[in-house]
């Protein structure tokens, strides 16, 4: 005998009813579900656990591998290697080194490179051989892999901080990511990565797996030492001494308000305005708009006044800055101590951006004497 009406909607809702159960009680998200057209490297594909949790970071002896590198940079850069200044101040393209084939002596002079170039950019990396496991052990010959509380990873690697937008997939709309450009106008957001960390990175590195087929996609990037350098000799003593606090917590109340994960306590740090490069000694600003939020020791209307002079010197110094421009298999090596950058959102979602940072962390900023 045929189920009557009845019988079959009940059983529609005792269906909908388990699925929607399955749905409450999944802990991780595949932040592709949705998307039909995957990348062309999916073992990245964004992915967290919402019950991923992290230790609070430890403080570790930290000594700079561009310490030991050999100025002369043998085991870098050969006859057989082309590079291109992008600007004197910072930037430079790359080609005929493979990252994944250098040695440690080699890795020692990349950190004193990019620290000296600020920005170094690598084309036609051989992505067979520079596998996850490779990128993983080359990332922390510069430090201890800095693991991001709220943002996406790979799966079963939280080490991989993960950029990725597509035609399908728009993190605004699911939990735990941003909007395009949020209440503003632009994308446009000059930082240093995760710079409330007691120890910020220093070497950091990022892999482009897809770019917009019709450009864009890029990264701008800033001398935070020829920002130093524009200012007057008085107005340099002034900074000279002075301490910010750097602060993950609105990060983390915007995850969590996105039903997002928060991995680890949001960390707040105090940090010099003005610091110190431990190989170079080269002097650099360190403050950025998304992660500094006031100057130990002043009122706010006067922090406030300091901070926007500087966000403002740094947002309109173009020439201190330069624009990084990718394809697939670049890499792009970078000092965080020295430089800050920002995203430059300016291609159809209709195109792929697919890239992934590792971020090690380096030392405790040094304070610039007055």
């Amino acid at each position: 005998m045929a189920p009557s009406v009845a019988e079959i909607k009940q059983d529609a809702s005792e269906a909908i009813d388990q699925i929607q159960q399955v749905k409450q009680s999944v802990k991780t998200v595949d932040l592709l579900a949705a998307s039909k057209a995957g990348p062309s490297y999916p073992f990245y594909a964004p992915y967290y656990d919402l019950e991923e949790k992290f230790s609070p970071t430890e403080l570790f002896d930290f000594v700079d591998p561009g310490s030991r590198a050999d100025p002369k940079k043998p085991h870098l850069l050969n006859k057989a290697v082309t590079i291109k200044t992008v600007s004197p101040y910072l930037g430079t393209k790359i080609k005929g080194v493979q990252i994944s084939e250098l040695t440690k002596e080699g890795l020692d002079e990349l950190a004193l490179y990019a620290a000296e170039r600020k920005v170094l950019i690598f084309r036609d990396q051989n992505f067979k051989d520079l596998t996850p496991e490779r990128q993983i052990e080359i990332a922390r010959h510069f430090g201890p892999i800095q693991k991001h509380p709220t943002s996406p990873n790979v799966k079963g690697y939280p080490e991989f901080h993960v950029v990725y937008r597509d035609r399908n997939f728009n993190r605004s709309r699911i939990p735990g990511a941003d909007s395009d450009f949020g209440n503003r106008l632009s994308s446009t957001q000059w930082h240093s990565d995760v710079s409330y960390e007691k120890q910020p990175p220093g070497t950091t590195f990022f892999f482009v797996l897809d770019q917009p087929e019709t450009g864009g996609g890029d990264t701008l990037f800033l001398s935070q030492v020829e920002a130093y350098n524009r200012l007057s000799p008085e107005f340099k003593k002034r900074l000279e001494g002075l301490r910010a606090v750097h602060s993950a917590v609105r990060q983390a109340e915007e995850s969590k308000a996105r039903g997002g994960p928060v991995r680890r306590e949001a960390v707040e740090s105090e940090h010099p305005i003005v610091r110190v490069h431990p190989v170079t000694g080269e002097k650099a600003l360190y403050v950025n708009a998304n992660f500094t939020r006031h100057i130990v020791g002043f009122r706010q209307e006067e922090s406030d006044a300091l901070l926007g002079f500087l966000y403002n010197h740094i947002a309109t110094g173009s020439d201190f800055q330069i624009r990084g421009t990718y394809q697939p298999g670049t890499v792009v090596v970078w000092d965080n101590r020295l430089t800050v950058h920002s995203i430059v959102r300016d291609y159809s979602q209709e195109y792929r951006r697919h890239c992934v940072r590792l971020t090690p962390q380096a030392e405790v900023p040094i304070e610039a004497k007055a």
